[in-house]
């Protein structure tokens, strides 16, 4: 029942984006009109204040059809996980940002106008982040209550990581990096944690970002230039830079056709959740090379039958990456690897499939966005082509993933 006035509230946010004027924060001297028009899109402020939030708020609502899956996943590798950092690790970004601040670090607003700005932040989200728990009464994965979406650690985390961005992020990328780093750590630990779905955390990291932008809107509305140390600045992006990255990914696999592992037996697999840690280095704007970690949870039917358990694999890759700039913030990119895919033991009604692991090659295309200087998002659909189910089988797994990546660019 909540769908509707989010994706509402989404289409209304996009009106407003149209209608905003472009930011003075992007060289337009590279590119033709096509590439400048793209660029002068993608850099108006409003686009600014939502290009963030609003996709991870959209991909929550649609990641609550997967929920089940990732807590599969979950439970398939780290069942007894419980840790309880994620209650102060939260607050890490703020901390820093006060200390910084008390150090006389000179950051972007006077210690009036931040902590105005902050407040604003802090209510916004309180205020969605409350409603939303005692509106949609969402019961958490592991049973305890009905106020698990959306995630209120996640929201703070990413609030206060914002909150050190906006900041101290001119100073060096490195603080909005490391910030948003311990937010996605947080997001994560919750999810491990079996206190909240996927879902769960995307929106609420979503809600912490936007909750922090139109909070600082409204600090900015009040004081206009009065404490203002910092102003937008300008900030040059090279369209042939180095596009080294280091990112986190989510995804969802397809193992497509019928397998016969064993005389007598057939098996086929659902579509399932995977989680990835994904790296390149770059020598030039267009070559590379880098390496994949990655786990996977796919149910599977035997014979027709659906089965108790699932096939559990994980996966390590390495090889060439190539890149090419079509504009100032976006890139294609391509890869050729090879690597080890591991199996882990299950059982089927028929038989024990007892783990095994084999050298498997992968390749894959993306599209690549320069959100900030050092932050971008990837969107993915790799190929992988993974060795057979048993050692007796000549028949390669062929899995197909479609996958959305948060990528520290350096």
């Amino acid at each position: 029942m909540f769908k509707r006035p989010i994706l509402l509230l989404l289409l209304a946010c996009a009106g407003f984006e149209a209608a905003a004027q472009p930011s003075d924060s992007v060289d337009w001297s590279a590119g033709g009109e096509f590439r400048k028009r793209i660029d002068r899109h993608t850099s108006t402020k409003a686009y600014q204040m939502l290009y963030v939030g609003v996709p991870l708020i959209v991909g929550g609502v649609v990641m609550q059809a997967y929920d089940a899956d990732f807590r599969r996943l979950r439970n398939g590798y780290v069942p007894s996980f419980h840790q309880e950092y994620d209650d102060w690790l939260q607050y890490a970004p703020a901390g820093v940002m006060l200390a910084m601040k008390a150090c006389g670090v000179q950051g972007r607003s006077s210690w009036g106008r931040m902590l105005v700005s902050d407040a604003f932040s802090a209510g916004l989200m309180a205020i969605t982040v409350n409603s939303l728990k005692y509106t949609c009464r969402v019961r958490r994965p592991d049973g305890s209550s009905r106020n698990s979406f959306p995630s209120g650690h996640t929201a703070t985390a990413f609030m206060t990581a914002t909150m050190l961005h906006k900041e101290y992020g001119h100073r060096s990328p490195w603080y909005s990096i490391g910030g948003y780093a311990v937010a996605t750590v947080t997001g994560v630990t919750r999810q491990l944690n079996n206190r909240h779905w996927m879902s769960d955390v995307m929106v609420g990291a979503g809600i912490g970002i936007l909750a922090t932008e139109f909070g600082y809107l409204l600090a900015d509305l009040i004081f206009k230039e009065k404490g203002l140390n910092v102003y937008e600045t300008f900030s040059v992006y090279d369209r042939y830079r180095h596009p080294s990255f280091l990112g986190f990914g989510i995804g969802i696999t397809t193992v497509p056709g019928v397998y016969k592992p064993y005389d007598g037996m057939q098996m086929e697999f659902f579509s399932g959740p995977t989680t990835s840690i994904q790296g390149a280095w770059f020598a030039s704007p267009y070559w590379g090379i880098g390496g994949r970690l990655a786990c996977s949870n796919l149910r599977m039917k035997v014979n027709g039958r659906i089965q108790d358990d699932n096939l559990e694999s994980a996966s390590v890759y390495i090889g060439p990456y190539v890149s090419y700039p079509i504009s100032l913030r976006w890139q294609i990119g391509s890869k050729l690897l090879a690597g080890y895919e591991f199996y882990k033991s299950c059982e089927t009604h028929l038989r024990t499939l007892p783990g095994r692991n084999g050298m498997a090659v992968g390749t894959g295309i993306s599209m690549n966005y320069l959100a900030m200087q050092n932050l971008g998002v990837r969107f993915s659909t790799d190929y992988d082509l993974a060795p057979g189910i048993s050692r007796s089988s000549n028949q390669p797994l062929h899995k197909l993933t479609f996958g959305i990546e948060v990528c520290a660019a350096f």
